[in-house]
């Protein structure tokens, strides 16, 4: 009996470890997921966080879509919690900064923020975050077209200029932003501020020869995304002069090139009249065969 005890208990202990193997192996290993977080202020106005999640598959990173993330401010627990988002096609999920989050957003000149996304039969949960100290752009214009644009941070309840802070400065467009000038980037001096040159004189503007400018600091460790806007009067007057009345080889109908209306009707006479001439002779031939 024994032996015979022995034996059944080794044959379920090697079929249920063969069940546990056959569910391990089948189970598909996971991707890892790569997230990265960005604070945005724009025009000093409205601030945004925007997530981006990726993943590595054959060498190259893809970006990854349907992702659940959860936004947290200084840490992440229930309290803190400041909405969710789901990743796009681009693999970005955007989160404008709600009212909620105004009492812990004063309380500091610094915030860290935490994202984390949901886990899913892909992807593991995962984290990353973000530590942002205030700062805003401030912009203004001077004589001979000059664009003076200063970086400022909040210390305590002061706000202090900025040493060090790359920026560009450039005119708002539909398809990008233009520089004003040849030079691409501007770093802050130790006031906190820049000079730029605008040197795009020919450019026109909209219906009042209004042109937006932009300053923007690009991810910078410290402060974020940072934008600032103003409209100035130097765009280029343009004239518009139309051609719906003026004879050339596109325009509408009746006012071609004379010559090319000449060509056009001789050629079409030319035809004509080599079919009615054919229809005579057909018809002289006619009668001389019934004669």
């Amino acid at each position: 009996m024994k032996k015979h005890n022995y034996k059944l208990i080794a044959t379920v202990f090697i079929f249920a470890f063969l069940c546990i193997g056959v569910n391990v192996f089948s189970q598909e290993a996971k991707s890892d997921l790569l997230l990265n977080l960005g604070y945005f202020n724009n025009n000093n106005s409205y601030s945004y966080l925007k997530a981006t999640a990726k993943t590595k598959v054959d060498g190259k990173f893809q970006l990854v879509k349907d992702v659940t993330i959860s936004f947290y401010i200084n840490k992440d627990s229930s309290g803190n919690l400041l909405g969710k988002a789901v990743t796009n096609d681009k693999g970005e999920a955007i989160l404008l900064m709600p009212p909620s989050a105004k009492d812990i957003w004063n309380k500091s000149a610094k915030q860290s923020f935490v994202i984390v996304s949901t886990a899913n039969k892909n992807f593991d949960e995962t984290k990353a975050n973000a530590d942002i100290t205030k700062a805003k752009l401030q912009i203004d214009t001077a004589e001979n077209k000059t664009i003076k644009v200063k970086v400022v941070a909040l210390k305590d309840t002061a706000w202090i200029p900025v040493k060090g802070v790359e920026l560009k400065v450039a005119i708002k467009r539909m398809d990008g932003d233009l520089n004003v000038s040849e030079t691409q980037t501007y770093t802050t001096d130790s006031t906190g501020a820049i000079s730029a040159e605008f040197k795009r004189d020919t450019l026109p503007g909209d219906v009042n020869s209004n042109l937006i400018l932009v300053a923007k600091v690009e991810d910078n460790d410290q402060y974020g995304n940072l934008s600032v806007e103003k409209s100035v009067p130097w765009g280029a007057k343009f004239n518009y002069e139309t051609n719906f009345f003026r004879r050339s080889l596109f325009a509408r109908r009746g006012q071609s090139p004379l010559w090319f209306e000449i060509m056009a009707y001789s050629i079409i006479v030319l035809v004509w009249g080599v079919v009615v001439y054919l229809l005579l002779l057909l018809n002289k031939i006619k009668k001389m065969g019934k004669a």
